[in-house]
C-alpha cells in the first residue's frame, strides 16, 4: 500500500487524471475554442460591415453588446437545465444553437437582421459555459481544479487564434470583394456542429451531478426530507445566496469590462495603424494561453484565487503602455506579449472562483447567471468604446480609461468576497 501511494505521488499530474476526466475536459476545451472563434470572427469585419450596412461605430459596436447580453439569458436558461437534467444535454443544444445561428449569419442582408442573428448566437453561447464548466470541474480532483480552471479559458485564446489565423489566410481571397469576405468569416462557423455528436457519444455525465441524484433518490426512500429547488435559478436569489450572486457577478463583470476594453476594437486599432493584425494577435494570445493555465495553477498555492487575480490585474495595468501606445512594431509587440500573459491571466482562476461559490444544487445556474450577467455588464464596452470614437475621442485613449477604471472595479469586488481555493463539491 505504501508503495503504491509512493509510485502515486510520483506521477505528474496530468497522469492522475483520469480518462474520463480528460474526455469531459476535451469537449468542453473544443467547444469553448469553437465559441470563441465564432463570437471573434466579428471582431475583424467591423470595418466591413459598417461599410455594407452604412452604420457607424456606436451601431457595429452594438453588434458585440447584444451578442453578450443575450448570453445571461442563454447562461441562465442552460444552468437551470443543467441542475435539473444534467450537463451534457444543455451542453449538446448549446453548441449547435451557436453554429447555427453564427453561420446564418453570414446570409444578413440588413443590419436589422445581422443583429438578430448575432442576438439569437448569443443564447447558445451563453449555455457553453453554464453546461460546460461544471462537466468539467465537477470531473477534476479538487487539488487540480485551478489548473483546468486555466486551461480551459485557454481555449477562448485558441478560438481566437483561430479567427485571426482564419482572416490572414482565408478574407484576403475575397478581397475583391469585401461584401463576401466578411460573409465567409461567418460561414467557417458552422464547423463546431461536428463536435456535438461526438460530446454526445464519449463524455460521461457529472460524477457529483449524478452522486447528488442517487442521494436524493436514497433519502426520498428512507422517508427524509431533502429540499431540493424545483427551478434553481430561484434559489441564487434567496437571501442565503444573495449575496454571492451579487458579489460574483460584480467580480466576473470587472474581468469582462477589463478583456472587452482591450480587446474587443483592438484588431480595428490595428487595422487602422496599418499593421499586420495576426502578428500581434499570435502575441497576445499565445500569451494569454500559457497567461491563463500558469495563473490558474498559482491560484492553487497560498496565493490563492484571490491574490493570484490581484497580482494580474496590477501587471495588466503596467502593460498598457507598450500594449496601445508605443511607438515601434517590436515595442508593440513585446506589449501584447505583456498583455496577454499578465492582463488576461485573470481568467486563468473565474471558472474555478465562479463555481466554488455556489453548492452543487445550484452550480450549473449560479456561475452561469453570474458569468453571464457579468457579461452583460462587460457587453456595455464594445459600444460605449465606439460612442467615445463617434464623439471625438480617440479608440488609444478609450480603451486606456476604460481598462483603468475596470481593473480598479475588479480589485475591490475581489476583496468584498471570500478565498474560494480547495473547497469541496458536497452532494448536499
Amino acid at each position: 500500500m505504501g508503495r503504491t501511494s509512493g509510485l502515486t505521488a510520483e506521477l505528474p499530474w496530468y497522469r492522475e487524471v483520469t480518462r474520463d476526466q480528460w474526455r469531459a475536459f476535451w469537449a468542453v476545451f473544443l467547444g469553448w475554442i469553437v465559441d470563441s472563434f465564432d463570437f471573434n470572427v466579428l471582431t475583424f469585419i467591423l470595418i466591413d460591415i459598417k461599410q455594407s450596412f452604412a452604420v457607424d461605430n456606436a451601431l457595429a459596436g452594438l453588434l458585440g453588446t447584444v451578442t453578450l447580453v443575450m448570453r445571461l439569458f442563454g447562461g441562465t436558461l442552460a444552468g437551470t437545465a443543467s441542475d435539473k437534467w444534467g450537463r451534457k444535454l444543455p451542453l449538446l443544444f448549446s453548441v449547435l444553437c451557436f453554429s447555427i445561428f453564427a453561420f446564418l449569419a453570414g446570409f444578413s442582408t440588413s443590419y436589422a437582421m445581422l443583429f438578430a442573428l448575432r442576438a439569437l448566437f448569443g443564447l447558445g453561447m451563453g449555455g457553453e459555459w453554464a453546461a460546460g464548466m461544471p462537466l468539467v470541474l465537477e470531473h477534476w480532483p479538487a487539488k487540480f481544479r485551478g489548473m483546468a480552471s486555466g486551461l480551459l479559458l485557454g481555449g477562448w485564446y485558441w478560438g481566437y487564434l483561430l479567427s485571426a489565423a482564419v482572416f490572414q489566410f482565408v478574407y484576403p481571397l475575397f478581397s475583391g470583394n469585401p461584401a463576401i469576405g466578411w460573409r465567409v468569416m461567418f460561414w467557417a462557423a458552422i464547423i463546431p456542429a461536428l463536435l456535438t455528436l461526438w460530446i454526445r457519444r464519449t463524455v460521461p455525465e457529472s460524477p457529483v451531478w449524478l452522486e447528488r441524484q442517487r442521494y436524493l433518490k436514497q433519502a426520498q426512500f428512507e422517508g427524509r426530507v431533502v429540499k431540493e429547488p424545483r427551478i434553481s435559478i430561484l434559489e441564487i436569489f434567496k437571501p442565503k445566496l444573495l449575496w454571492t450572486t451579487i458579489q460574483t457577478t460584480a467580480v466576473i463583470g470587472s474581468f469582462m469590462c477589463i478583456y472587452y476594453s482591450v480587446n474587443f476594437w483592438y484588431p480595428t486599432f490595428l487595422r487602422n495603424a496599418g499593421r499586420p493584425v495576426l502578428v500581434y494577435l499570435a502575441a497576445f494570445n499565445i500569451a494569454a494561453i500559457v497567461g491563463t493555465a500558469v495563473w490558474g495553477r498559482l491560484s492553487e498555492t497560498v496565493l490563492g484565487r484571490r491574490g493570484a487575480a490581484s497580482i494580474t490585474l496590477v501587471l495588466g495595468i503596467a502593460s498598457l503602455p507598450l500594449y496601445l501606445h508605443a511607438q515601434t512594431s517590436t515595442m508593440l509587440w513585446i506589449g501584447a506579449l505583456m498583455m496577454g500573459a499578465f492582463g488576461m491571466g485573470i481568467w486563468g482562476m473565474a471558472p474555478a472562483y465562479t463555481l466554488e461559490r455556489f453548492p452543487t444544487s445550484v452550480r450549473g445556474v449560479g456561475p452561469g447567471f453570474c458569468y453571464h450577467a457579468g457579461a452583460a455588464l462587460g457587453a456595455l464596452m464594445p459600444w460605449f468604446l465606439g460612442k467615445l470614437q463617434d464623439q471625438g475621442i480617440t479608440l488609444v485613449n478609450a480603451m486606456t480609461v476604460a481598462m483603468l477604471i475596470s481593473a480598479a472595479f475588479a480589485a475591490t469586488a475581489l476583496w468584498l468576497g471570500p478565498e474560494t481555493r480547495g473547497r469541496n463539491f458536497d452532494v448536499d
